[in-house]
């Protein structure tokens, strides 16, 4: 687990911990990176609770079963999240948590390229044995793609330039190339934040398919919470964030009437309530962490 701060940790073990749903419980950690969410909460767990740790990374699914040679409470899932739903029970979980985006290993580690801080190959992929690389996707993609995928994903106002850029400096196989392509597209430096923040931020999210991954998962995860599970979801940017906060709205909102229909004194109940609508980091673990200076925690529970 070098490397590795587990952010909102207090916060998110708390608020699973404390879910009504009732026991044996059986807690799902949908992206155990390092497993900093889940050995917190497995010291918490009764020994007849159990914990499933999902992960696509080889390398966090290495560290993941480690922990389950020393703790029989663990089971181990490797691959999307889509693809693993099968080996979960239909229903009764009893807490989900989903900690969003890259860990710190990954961006730490040069040879899987999702920094411009350091150079390496261009990689970006979560699991590196599944799917195109950031490099085979730049090299291969029309101008128009990746100026949309830049704009979308990074927000990114310079993406037209940008994307320019990079067919004009092709073929691009390590970060540093990708990094140089961004800074010699863009007029002056962007104060605060690095100038190729928001492009390797689109490549990464276009390249592992993030965010159809997350808007696909959620609605299939809750669908398996027991009667007061909880769902919890820390999100690090802020599109991520509004396919969450969007899909907690939703759940937790009584259903539509449609006019035609005479409204009664008993409308439907709303499937969730919330819990937590939103948690930040506080400063204290801002200086320890500044990579928790973006999170944001949201939490809701399944109604009875």
């Amino acid at each position: 687990m070098s490397g590795h701060v587990p952010v909102l940790l207090q916060e998110a073990v708390r608020l699973l911990m404390e879910a009504s749903a009732p026991a044996p419980r059986l807690l799902l950690d949908g992206t155990f990176g390092r497993g900093g969410h889940a050995r917190a909460l497995l010291k918490l767990m009764a020994a007849e609770d159990r914990l499933v740790v999902i992960d696509r990374d080889p390398q966090a699914i290495a560290a993941a079963r480690l922990l389950a040679e020393n703790d029989d409470r663990v089971t181990v899932l490797h691959g999307e999240w889509n693809d693993v739903l099968d080996s979960l029970p239909s229903e009764g979980i009893a807490g989900v948590l989903l900690d969003l985006g890259v860990s710190s290993p990954q961006l730490d580690d040069a040879q899987r390229g999702f920094s411009f801080s350091v150079d390496g190959p261009l990689d970006m992929r979560m699991n590196p044995q599944a799917g195109r690389s950031a490099s085979e996707w730049l090299n291969e993609a029309g101008e128009q793609e990746i100026s949309r995928v830049i704009w979308e994903y990074g927000e990114e106002r310079f993406a037209r330039r940008i994307a320019r850029s990079i067919v004009e400096c092709r073929p691009l196989h390590r970060t540093g190339e990708l990094r140089a392509a961004v800074l010699r597209a863009l007029p002056a430096r962007d104060k605060g934040k690095h100038d190729a923040t928001r492009t390797f931020q689109a490549v990464r999210i276009h390249v592992n398919n993030e965010l159809a991954a997350i808007e696909s998962v959620l609605p299939k995860l809750f669908a398996r919470l027991a009667p007061g599970g909880r769902m919890v979801v820390i999100s690090f940017h802020s599109l991520e964030d509004r396919l969450v906060k969007r899909f907690f709205r939703e759940c937790s909102s009584p259903p539509r009437v449609p006019r035609s229909v005479p409204v009664r004194a008993e409308s439907a109940p709303a499937a969730a309530r919330l819990v937590v609508r939103s948690v930040t980091a506080e400063a204290q673990e801002i200086a320890a962490n500044p990579r928790s200076r973006s999170a944001r925690l949201r939490a809701l529970e399944r109604c009875a």
